[in-house]
């Protein structure tokens, strides 16, 4: 991305930035119908260059949404179909044994590594629950390092990395729960919900006819790219700033807080038993900057912050027992708190 040192080239790369997004959005708009809010996560998380999961249960368009745009991104694009049976190889890649003519008439064999479905842009990891815990891990190093480790050499992943995963919250018979560790490296978490009425009826429209939409690709690798690096030189104001970090810190009962930081509402300290990471004050530092940009301003506000509070710590808040006793699930504490946390620090 060219330098951009005065207000007019922010401004300028600001403006492609917009008309990128609404590219992508409306190529998506073809072939899903509604989930506005859901697109809009994964579009934000996207150009912000984090990783999402995707529940639901099964047929509402998970899987068409990640397709898609992996379509409209012009991007090397690969789905991986997590079962019990997966092993970590059959993501990240193996080393094989390959001949190859020698001196003397001889063959020699080398070992090459053979490059797993990890290895693209976009990877869709569908039903990530049904694969065993130690395969769930060989994602860990891939979402968070970008890079993945066999037979002691390091293999880096191309650019832009994006994981998308799916997950069904109802069929838990022979699922295995993502650990907190491996949650805490989604950038966002976003509910699909069954379709509306309305969009019920566009969707038999367009899929019970005989016609398909037809995708074009709209944004490639280096303009997204220079988008990503544009998001983190968008402005935050020290107060929105600190406003990220009272949220994020909010979410900590008074036994884990920091000293001195007792921000918890009372509903954080009766549900929750371990508030968010700082990977969330970063997500939702992030994410306010990229809706500012979308939203046509070159600088994060409060109200970015609290658009982002939902998708960003719902799956990072570990509950409590007292919590599953009631029904009461992370977005209700989270709710709590964009209701009550004051826009000044106390």
């Amino acid at each position: 991305m060219q330098s951009l040192s005065t207000p007019e080239q922010v401004e300028a790369a600001a403006e492609r930035f917009r008309a990128d997004y609404a590219l992508v959005r409306d190529q998506i708009g073809l072939a899903v119908v509604g989930q506005a809010r859901i697109v809009d996560g994964v579009l934000t998380a996207l150009f912000c260059a984090g990783h999402v999961l995707l529940e639901g249960v099964p047929g509402i368009g998970k899987t068409l949404l990640v397709r898609t745009l992996g379509k409209a991104l012009s991007l090397d694009f690969s789905r991986v179909q997590f079962t019990p049976d997966l092993m970590p190889a059959d993501i990240t890649g193996t080393s094989i044994v390959v001949e190859s003519p020698g001196e003397g008439g001889t063959r020699e064999r080398r070992m090459v590594f053979q490059k797993g479905p990890i290895f693209a842009q976009i990877v869709l990891a569908d039903e990530i629950n049904r694969a065993t815990p130690k395969t769930q891990s060989a994602l860990l190093e891939a979402m968070q390092e970008r890079s993945v480790t066999a037979g002691g050499t390091t293999h880096t992943l191309p650019e832009p990395f994006l994981v998308l995963a799916t997950q069904n919250p109802i069929e838990q018979e022979g699922t295995y729960p993502l650990p907190e560790a491996q949650l805490d490296r989604f950038f966002f978490k976003l509910l699909v919900v069954t379709p509306s009425r309305a969009d019920l009826s566009e969707i038999l429209e367009r899929t019970t006819t005989g016609v398909s939409a037809t995708i074009a690709g709209v944004l490639g690798q280096e303009q997204l790219l220079a988008h990503q690096r544009l998001v983190r030189i968008v402005a935050m104001a020290p107060h929105v700033r600190d406003y990220a970090v009272r949220m994020v810190l909010s979410t900590h009962p008074a036994s884990t807080a920091p000293r001195g930081e007792r921000l918890a509402t009372p509903m954080v300290e009766k549900y929750v038993r371990l508030g968010a990471s700082p990977r969330a004050a970063q997500t939702l530092a992030l994410a306010a900057k990229c809706r500012a940009l979308i939203d046509g301003r070159v600088a994060a506000s409060i109200e970015d912050v609290r658009w982002a509070a939902l998708p960003a710590l719902r799956h990072r808040l570990i509950m409590n027992f007292e919590s599953h006793a009631e029904g009461i699930a992370p977005d209700a504490v989270v709710e709590n708190l964009i209701a009550t946390l004051p826009v000044e620090s106390a």
